[in-house]
């Protein structure tokens, strides 16, 4: 993917390495490592819009209140490797082109498109829907209108889930856009309120797996744009980026974890339907094609 001519987004916030690198929960007798961390096996990295749900379940595991303390003193900050300023860099190109895009594509429809900021961590830090941690992947928060980002996650694409590359990090980043497009358009309201409202469990899960499915479908057009405009896409981008989507599928996702696939269950879609809804995006670069909430079969 080629990105290093592209502008920086300003609207990145980076505080990672900041405050002695770590947090411990008071009273909780150290902090949180991943193997503590089981409550949120099937959800881990599966680009996840609200963490509320499993951070009360954390919390209670703790045995500890809703709060907690950053280790180190305060003011304290290690100096960023030249790895992680490469990553925050491309971070930063990529926030812009879907800054780029979608200001664009809402102009076109005769409104105008509020800039996220995003939040660069390590580790753990506070947001508006909770607790952000490395190991639920990178969310969206409504909140305050922020993608909270923990670029050890790229580690994780290319090691755990085997999609390496640009393009593949690329995908993730314009995924969790999508979820704020969805937010400026008022559908994200409309449908977490649908979601309280569901009669059931798998009712409420199916409403999620639209929400999911049209993030992946906003991040091909994001896709789409770029590389008409930009010509960003090189060979063997494209398959990254669908092999991630793949990956990080539900059914995927519980077979790795050694249980049996349970589609009543799915929140984010099978890697199948992930796939479907990211080339739909990337192949017609029309937000129209990506209402999942019409769609009789997904």
């Amino acid at each position: 993917m080629r990105w290093e001519d592209f502008r920086r987004s300003e609207n990145v916030d980076d505080i990672r390495g900041s405050g002695g690198g770590g947090f411990r929960f008071p009273g909780g007798g150290g902090g949180i490592g991943i193997g503590g961390l089981i409550v949120v096996g099937l959800v881990s990295w599966a680009l996840g819009v609200d963490p509320r749900l499993i951070l009360s379940g954390l919390e209670g595991m703790q045995g500890g209140g809703p709060g907690y303390e950053q280790q180190g003193q305060p003011g304290q900050r290690r100096e960023l490797s030249a790895e992680e300023q490469k990553q925050g860099d491309f971070v930063r190109a990529v926030l812009a082109q879907t800054e780029d895009v979608w200001t664009d594509l809402f102009k076109q429809s005769g409104a105008t498109y509020n800039k996220p900021r995003l939040t660069l961590f390590s580790g753990m830090t506070r947001s508006a829907c909770g607790r952000a941690q490395s190991a639920m992947g990178p969310f969206y928060c409504p909140g305050d209108q922020r993608v909270y980002l923990d670029t050890e996650f790229f580690d994780e694409l290319s090691r755990q889930f085997r999609a390496p590359g640009d393009f593949a990090r690329a995908y993730v980043i314009a995924h969790e856009i999508g979820h704020h497009v969805q937010d400026e358009l008022g559908i994200l309201a409309k449908a977490n309120s649908a979601r309280e409202r569901a009669g059931s469990q798998e009712a409420a899960n199916a409403i999620s797996v639209r929400i999911e499915l049209q993030a992946d479908c906003f991040a091909g057009v994001w896709a789409y744009w770029a590389d008409r405009k930009h010509n960003v896409l090189e060979q063997g981008d494209v398959e990254g980026a669908l092999k991630a989507a793949s990956q990080i599928g539900d059914d995927t996702l519980q077979r790795r974890s050694g249980g049996e696939v349970v589609p009543d269950s799915f929140t984010h879609g099978s890697s199948a339907q992930r796939v479907k809804w990211f080339r739909t995006g990337l192949q017609s670069g029309d937000p129209k094609q990506c209402n999942t909430f019409a769609a009789r079969s997904l």
